[in-house]
């Protein structure tokens, strides 16, 4: 794939929601974030606060990934550094050389929980701070030895603060884009997030999609953004 240098920067559109967990989540975080307990696998949590967070990167390399599959034309996935320019210039692409590289026009944030998520969450009795532990076993099929395992998990129904930036770049690329990133995000509400989605964790929804259009020095265009936002609660919500 032959590698572009960023475009003028024309305005940005800022894209929020609601990430809802419908089943239980984990994604991997190190033993500087583990709870209190003996629980074999937490999930990752903010230094300061300690609440569960989700990493953007989980999210940008989720969607990203999904997307490839779609338009892989073999069984194996292509190099990162050869997906199509549709998937490239929303995710960029590694620099090889001094003049190559493609910045991403998608910025993706770290999901903090909602302050209402919060308040729910902290007056439930929880096996850890805001977290579940489920107990699982993996059985040796020759053995028959059972290897048991507690995994730490944000329960179901917690709510997250989803947003997003899109650099616009070209307006005659916006609407593609956008369709695009509806594209990942629909595959991302039937498939799952973060570990173990092959035995139902990691379920989610996206709800109250907001778009909002910023550019110096004029007025934003609201029915391009009314456009968009009307296309993504459309297609997002019936799922």
């Amino acid at each position: 794939m032959e590698q572009q240098r960023q475009g003028v920067l024309k305005g940005k559109i800022d894209l929020r929601a609601i990430l809802r967990l419908e089943s239980g989540l984990h994604i991997g975080g190190g033993a500087d974030f583990a709870p209190i307990g003996a629980v074999d696998s937490p999930f990752v949590r903010d230094p300061l606060t300690k609440q569960p967070i989700i990493p953007g990167s989980s999210l940008k390399g989720k969607i990203r990934t999904l997307l490839a599959k779609t338009m892989s034309t073999g069984y194996f996935l292509n190099p990162i550094d050869q997906d199509p320019d549709l998937i490239a210039r929303l995710f960029g692409a590694a620099a090889k050389s001094s003049n190559s590289g493609r910045p991403s026009r998608l910025q993706f944030f770290d999901l903090p929980l909602t302050e209402s998520s919060l308040q729910h969450l902290e007056k439930l009795e929880l096996d850890t701070y805001i977290g579940e532990v489920k107990f699982e076993n993996t059985i040796n099929r020759l053995t028959s030895e059972a290897n048991p395992r507690q995994i730490e998990r944000v329960p179901a129904g917690a709510e997250f603060a989803f947003r997003l930036v899109y650099n616009i770049e070209r307006d005659n690329e916006v609407l593609e884009d956008m369709r695009t990133l509806l594209d990942g995000l629909q595959l991302l509400q039937m498939d799952y997030l973060g570990g173990h989605g092959s035995r139902g964790y990691g379920r989610i929804s996206l709800h109250d999609i907001a778009v909002t259009h910023f550019v110096l020095g004029e007025e934003p265009d609201r029915a391009l953004m009314e456009k968009i936002q009307t296309m993504m609660q459309e297609a997002l919500y019936k799922l």
